[in-house]
This record gives structure tokens, C-alpha cells and sequence, in this order.
């Protein structure tokens, strides 16, 4: 567990400290800390039984806000891609009116990627630090975006290239990952709309323009994620087709082969029959003329597929 006095922007860890925490007189506290924290943390600041329950339970949670007399409790899903696989992190956060809880059981980047932001837009106050965080959040989902749909198009690419029995894999794998997402944006959207429309009194009316900023962005997230839904399906219907037309490919080439050697098959046969009076059967040149004949024959042939393009 971290404490930090937060003032102006500027942190100050404090290394010793009693508890509960003196309200500052500029700024506030931010405290990072983690699940084994929470007991300790419960009794000081009266982080209601329920909400701790939630932090500490091992079940995925749905983003959302719980209102108490003297705290928030907001939990919002962090976003990771990882070796080709999205992770959805908590993110538990208690605000108090001079001070912010974070709760985490692993290490989020938003988390490391605050600081500088605090520092540089000056916060002074913890609905600030909130506003902030949860922008933050937002915005890296449009980092995973890009980067889904750069996997998008060169799955496409090598589909159309060279269709292999492993992409219908990873279509499947990765649409049923962007179906998870998308309906676990759902709760995050009604999360940020409850910050951006209702009255909250531990939050600054001024910063009620901010959060509608970020609900729009929420609003493209999900919009984003129900494209590329629909380009998963695009996907599979072209995967579908583009072995339909190996196959096709693959048929027609053992066809033209079939046809091809018919007629050879034909000749073969001829001069295999029990007669003695056949063409050329006692010619000294007659083995030499008939395989001369019958390579042009098949030569013909082939060229004459190949002009019409069904090689």
C-alpha cells in the first residue's frame, strides 16, 4: 500500500504515517492499494462490507457505482492485449471527499500512466484524479481497437492470399472475444453515463461537460466493436468462399487432366486389342509415331485449355 499526498499536481509519498489521515489542508490523499489491503483500510475509512466484498471476490465484475452517505464505490474494466488475446482488468476505486481509494489485484498501466497527467494538469482535488483515471481507461480502448483491427486486415490479407484450415480458428477465437467485449462495454457505458448525467455531490458539477467527453468516446468504443462484429462475419463468409474456390481450382485442374488423357486412354486401348491388321501395329516406326501422335494429341489439348483459361 501506497499513500501519496497529492497537491497541485505534485506527490508527496508519505513514508510514515498514522491512520485514519489527517484531511489535508491542500490537495488530497490518493492511496494504491491492494486486495490485502482492504482489511486494514475497512475500519479507517468505513469501505462498506458489500464493496469490499466485491473487490475481493475472484468473479469477473460488472462496471458500475455505488452510492454511500460519505463514499463512492466505482469499479471500471482496464483493457489489456496481450499475445494476441484481450484481458479485462478491475479497476476498484472508493472516492471520498478529500481523498481516493485505488484497489487493484494486478498491476494496471493506467495506474503508472497517471501520474505525469496529475502533474501536468495540476489536480488538486480527488473527482479530478477520478475524472482523469477513467479518461485514461477509455482511451486505451481505442489503442486495443487499432490494434484488433490491424489483426482484422492481416487476417483478411492472408485469407485471401493463402487460405489456411488454422484461420477459421482464429476467426472464431477472435470473434467470440470481441462478442465478450462488446457486451461487457455495455455496463461501462451505463457506469460513465450515470458520472456524466446524474447529480453527485462528491463530484464538481464543472466537471459533468468532462465525463460527457468521455461517454461519447464510450459511445465510438462500442459502435467500433459493433463494426468489427460485423467484419468478423465478412470474414468468415470470405474464408468460406476463397476454399470454396481452391476447391473449384483444385477440381478443374483434375479435370482438365481427365480430359487430356481420354483420348490417349482411347489410343492406348486401340493398339492393345488381339487383332493383327492394325495401323502402323509391324511398321518398324509405328511405336515411334504413335507416341509422337499421341503427345500432340495431349499437347493440343492442353494448349488449347490453357488459350480458353480453364488452366
Amino acid at each position: 500500500m501506497k499513500v501519496r499526498l497529492v497537491n497541485n499536481g505534485v506527490f508527496t509519498l508519505l513514508e510514515e504515517f498514522t491512520m485514519p489521515l489527517t484531511p489535508p489542508e491542500s490537495g488530497f490523499y490518493w492511496i494504491d492499494a491492494d486486495t490485502e489491503d482492504l482489511e486494514e483500510l475497512q475500519p479507517l475509512f468505513g469501505l462498506h462490507e458489500l464493496a469490499v466484498e466485491d473487490c475481493l471476490t475472484e468473479e469477473e465484475q460488472r462496471p458500475k457505482i455505488e452510492l454511500y452517505d460519505h463514499q463512492y464505490f466505482i469499479v471500471i474494466n482496464s483493457i489489456r492485449y496481450d499475445d494476441e488475446e484481450i484481458f479485462l482488468r478491475a479497476l476498484n476505486i472508493f472516492l471520498g471527499r478529500n481523498y481516493i481509494i485505488t484497489v487493484t489485484k494486478q498491476k494496471i498501466n493506467e495506474i503508472r500512466a497517471i501520474k505525469p497527467v496529475l502533474w501536468e494538469e495540476e489536480v488538486n482535488a480527488p473527482d479530478r484524479f477520478l475524472y482523469h483515471l477513467v479518461d485514461l481507461v477509455v482511451d486505451n480502448y481505442f489503442t486495443v481497437a487499432d490494434r484488433i483491427e490491424a489483426k482484422i486486415e492481416k487476417l483478411e490479407e492472408e485469407i485471401l492470399l493463402h487460405t489456411k484450415k488454422s484461420h477459421l480458428n482464429e476467426i472464431i477465437s477472435l470473434r467470440s472475444e470481441i462478442l465478450w467485449l462488446k457486451k461487457a462495454l455495455g455496463p461501462q457505458k451505463d457506469l460513465i453515463f450515470t458520472l456524466n448525467k446524474k447529480e453527485l455531490r462528491l463530484i464538481n458539477d464543472q466537471l459533468q461537460k468532462y465525463f460527457s467527453d468521455i461517454y461519447e468516446n464510450t459511445i465510438k468504443i462500442s459502435e467500433t466493436f459493433e463494426t468489427f462484429r460485423d467484419l468478423m462475419g465478412n470474414l468468415r463468409e470470405a474464408y468460406q468462399m476463397s476454399l470454396e474456390n481452391r476447391t473449384n481450382e483444385v477440381m478443374r485442374v483434375f479435370t482438365a487432366i481427365t480430359t487430356i488423357f481420354m483420348p490417349l486412354t482411347f489410343v492406348t486401348g486401340f493398339y492393345g486389342m488381339n487383332f493383327d491388321y492394325i495401323p502402323l501395329l509391324h511398321s518398324p516406326m509405328g511405336a515411334a509415331l504413335v507416341s509422337m501422335g499421341m503427345a500432340l494429341l495431349g499437347g493440343g489439348m492442353f494448349y488449347y485449355f490453357r488459350k480458353r483459361g480453364w488452366l
